[in-house]
Parts: structure tokens; C-alpha cells; sequence
């Protein structure tokens, strides 16, 4: 599935998966390692569309290395579920991008799981962060501009951490 809404008035929409047998555990649901695949497939949909995903690093040599990430899982998941990732643009910088990823039931529509996750440009080259291009970074700029005016889910910067009680 691969559908885009305008960034100006709705998160990004550009992937969807299905659940998959070798994804679910012993529990007979989605393991939790599936979520965050789901997201980072979700996070290569978003940089294809900015044009700084595959085609940019055969082109350029420069790619993106994630190097912290959030998640939350808030429902299960089982075989055969549609999947659908609405994502935000949070911040940018000269060399890093911050993404909030909704993991929705592309069906019923509720909340399987979120994944925040901030992103370093590297040149592959060098192994090194490096800037980003002035026209990606247009691109970037555009889309966190765009992304500032929606709603922020109460999940976006959570700590790890269970309520007291």
C-alpha cells in the first residue's frame, strides 16, 4: 500500500504491510521486533518520498542511520492483519531528521503501537554524519514546517516507564 496525502494537512500515509506468519511468537501475536520493522520499512517510505532513500544513496553515497528510537505497544496484532503507518516529521537539522510513526489496524483503525525514532545523514564514504543536501534538505524543511501545525500524540518524547501504583 502506498498512498500519499499532501504533508500540509495530514500525516504521511506511504506504507502498509500485512501481518505475517514468521512475525508472530509463541503468544500467537505479532512479536515485538515486528513493530519496529514495520516502522523502519515506514521510515524507508518516507525517505523514498523525500527523494533521500535508496535512489539518493546509490546516487550520492549519503544515507541515514537511525540511532535512537521509542516504542510503545499499545494492542496486539494477529495474522492477517492490515497495517497502515501515518507518520510526522517532528524536527529537522542541518544533519538529522526526528520521525513519530503511528502503527494503525488499517481496518478498525485503532492504535497497535508508536515508534519515535531521530535519524543522522551519513556520508557512507566517510562512515561519518554529514549534511544534509541543500535540496533534500528543502524537502525535510517543508515537511516538519507542514507537520508543526497538527495535533502532537500525547506519546511524542515519552520516557521509558511503567505508571506508579
Amino acid at each position: 500500500m502506498a498512498t500519499t496525502n499532501p504533508p500540509s494537512d495530514a500525516p504521511l500515509r506511504l506504507h502498509g504491510e500485512t501481518v505475517r506468519p514468521e512475525w508472530l511468537d509463541y503468544n500467537g501475536h505479532m512479536n515485538v521486533a515486528y513493530y519496529s520493522l514495520v516502522c523502519d520499512h515506514a521510515g524507508d517510505a518516507v525517505m523514498d518520498w523525500l527523494d533521500l532513500g535508496a535512489a539518493y544513496r546509490a546516487r550520492t553515497g549519503g544515507t541515514i542511520f537511525a540511532v535512537e528510537a521509542h516504542v510503545t505497544y499499545d494492542r496486539e496484532l494477529s495474522l492477517g492483519d492490515p497495517l497502515v503507518v501515518e507518520t510526522l516529521a517532528l524536527e529537522a537539522g542541518p544533519r538529522k531528521l526526528r520521525l513519530f510513526h503511528r502503527l494503525l489496524h488499517a481496518e478498525q483503525g485503532y492504535q497497535a503501537a508508536t515508534n519515535e525514532v531521530l535519524l543522522l545523514h551519513v556520508d557512507l564514504n566517510t562512515r561519518r554524519v554529514a549534511p544534509w543536501p541543500d535540496e533534500g534538505r528543502a524537502r525535510i524543511d517543508a515537511l516538519v514546517e507542514a507537520h508543526a501545525r497538527l495535533p502532537r500524540p500525547p506519546e511524542v518524547g515519552r520516557h521509558v516507564g511503567a505508571p506508579r501504583g
